[in-house]
């Protein structure tokens, strides 16, 4: 997408949505005139019931008005439901897609703050249009009829009624400039409290452990006090405001009824003018009083809008691509160079080797060599800078997430697990999965009789993150996860770090298992008990590939160099 081009995602959903808003104009036309009822009940009270004492004539009237309050109600009533049923809509035409971005956000480098700002953008707008903002945005257009109005009662009382438009819309044009940088300032805050406090929950053992309760509860006050004077001071400037507001459409109201008075006195207006008068300008003025009340929401809402359409036009939908047949064959790298999201530095660099069906690569070096960075790669967690990774002479970029996804089996350094029972973690949370398939995905990572010894076995229910296994069990249970499916690329990084001897043996089993299935499988490693499966070996240093090929060979090679340096030497390196 070239820079400035739009997808109007956004718009689009809402112009899905067009017969509403011209259903919910139709209704504020009625319910404005509606509106109309009490001037003109107290206009025809005073001008014709009073001077005629007529009985029936009242009663008529007040059955009368009682009919067009209640229709105005029930329209005012349909009118909020409309409006909260297109905020739905709307939040069901893109919600995947917001959930999609916070999803996919990390993986560009963006800041945990920001990571859930889309979806807290979606449910600012859809609470904007499911609140009292827009019917005060529909009600404004017919602030003009009723300052006609009120020229047609008398022109004194029209040109009262424009001056205080005109007072109130300086009002509505400041509190926009006074609270659209409070409101940005508490949005930038609270994500950044909102990243405190999540980093805390999810570090809570490493919190408790080393007493950093405090300082990262000083850290968290600071951005809750950002954010509370931001808010306070969005809210003082639009309470000030709205107050102000009120307090001139009441001056105006009673200026009219004095000015009504004048009139009557000066044989210039009926008596029934002096009442119709002051409520028909406190109409008039009422829809721009609501608006300024609801103006910071309605700033919160522009901004969110402007900020996730800009999030939507950076990571546009991409087309389903061409469905591709299952590979069997082969995994190939081809220079591929790395370059992490949000960073300049290239942490792999033309790294380029194939595995066939049925071979297992070990993938060993100093920390920060880049190992992690290549197998992420493999999976297509990050996209290569440069060079290309391909499954059956097929680039990764071909495939679709869903289509690719099948073939992949991957358990990264952290196992977390979700939030669900040990069954729908190992399926991935498909609903179609066959018991039979999660229970042989479980046998294939050594895992069945571990889960079965669980109070509920496969039907245990996990907390967030895994809470409830030990850091042994999510891993073996990660592996099933990566095994489930018979995938024919598996990437394991670190796979043995929390593991006992019996977990180390069944991850070796089921590495075989792999190769002998005719899978790929890539290992990272630093312990070598990992590496008993492998057939090939890899060596990153520095970003770079310093060695490739069969295990006793690389093996010795590395080791050559290690071996002939003096024993002090090799206690250090150890």
């Amino acid at each position: 997408m070239r820079p400035g081009q739009h997808t109007g995602e956004l718009p689009g959903a809402l112009r899905r949505s067009t017969r509403a808003f011209v259903a919910v104009a139709g209704m504020s036309g009625l319910v404005n005139l509606l509106t109309l009822t009490g001037s003109f009940f107290m206009l025809e009270i005073y001008d014709r019931v009073i001077p005629s004492r007529s009985i029936p004539t009242l009663v008529g009237l007040c059955v009368l008005a009682l009919i067009l309050f209640t229709a105005q109600a029930s329209l005012e009533a349909l009118r909020s439901r409309i409006l909260a049923r297109i905020g739905a809509a709307l939040n069901a035409d893109v919600g995947a897609r917001v959930f999609s971005l916070s999803v996919r956000a990390p993986l560009r480098g963006a800041r945990p703050e920001d990571a859930a700002q889309p979806l807290r953008d979606l449910d600012q707008i859809r609470a904007f249009l499911s609140g009292s903002g827009p019917g005060a945005l529909f009600d404004l257009p017919w602030l003009p009829a009723y300052v006609a109005l009120c020229f047609l009662f008398h022109p004194l009382i029209g040109a009262v009624a424009v001056g205080g438009a005109v007072l109130l819309a300086g009002l509505t044009f400041l509190t926009d400039l006074a609270t659209r940088g409070p409101t940005r300032a508490a949005s930038a805050h609270a994500g950044r409290r909102q990243a405190v406090a999540e980093a805390s929950r999810r570090n809570a053992e490493v919190i408790a452990a080393m007493g950093l309760e405090w300082a990262l509860c000083r850290r968290w006050q600071a951005a809750h006090d950002d954010c509370t004077d931001a808010q306070q001071r969005s809210a003082d400037v639009a309470g000030g405001l709205s107050a102000a507001s009120k307090a001139c459409r009441m001056a105006l109201q009673s200026g009219v009824l004095a000015l009504g008075a004048w009139l009557v006195i000066n044989n210039q207006a009926s008596s029934g003018i002096i009442i119709a008068a002051s409520i028909l300008v406190a109409r008039a003025l009422a829809p721009a009083e609501l608006a300024i009340a609801n103006w910071r929401s309605f700033v919160g809402a522009r901004q969110s809008w402007a900020r996730l359409s800009l999030a939507l036009d950076r990571m546009p939908t991409i087309s389903e691509p061409l469905a591709l047949p299952a590979p069997r064959a082969s995994l190939s790298v081809e220079a591929v160079s790395l370059i992490p999201p949000g960073t300049q530095r290239a942490v792999v660099q033309d790294a380029s080797f194939k595995l066939a069906a049925g071979q297992a690569l070990g993938v060993i070096g100093a920390s920060a060599s880049g190992k992690s960075s290549l197998v992420r790669a493999l999976v297509r967690v990050w996209t290569p800078a440069r060079g290309r990774v391909r499954l059956d002479g097929a680039a990764l970029e071909q495939w679709s997430a869903e289509g690719l996804g099948p073939h992949i089996g991957y358990l990264p350094q952290e196992a977390e697990l979700f939030a669900g029972t040990i069954a729908q973690n190992i399926a991935r949370f498909d609903d179609a999965a066959e018991p039979k398939a999660i229970v042989a995905a479980a046998e294939a990572a050594g895992t069945h009789e571990l889960i079965l010894r669980l109070p509920q076995g496969y039907d245990t229910p996990l907390g967030e993150g895994g809470a409830g296994l030990s850091a042994g069990q999510r891993q073996r249970v990660g592996l099933a996860r990566a095994l489930y499916g018979e995938p024919f690329l598996v990437v394991l990084d670190e796979p043995n770090a929390n593991l006992d001897a019996e977990g180390e043996a069944a991850l070796t089993r089921a590495i075989h298992g792999v190769r002998l299935r005719g899978g790929v499988c890539v290992v990272v490693a630093h312990r070598p008990s990992a590496l008993a499966a492998v057939d090939l070996i890899l060596v990153m240093a520095e970003g770079r590939v310093q060695a490739f090929g069969p295990k006793e060979d690389v093996l010795k090679r590395v080791l050559r160099p290690v071996a002939a340096q003096p024993a002090d030497q090799q206690r250090e390196r150890a």
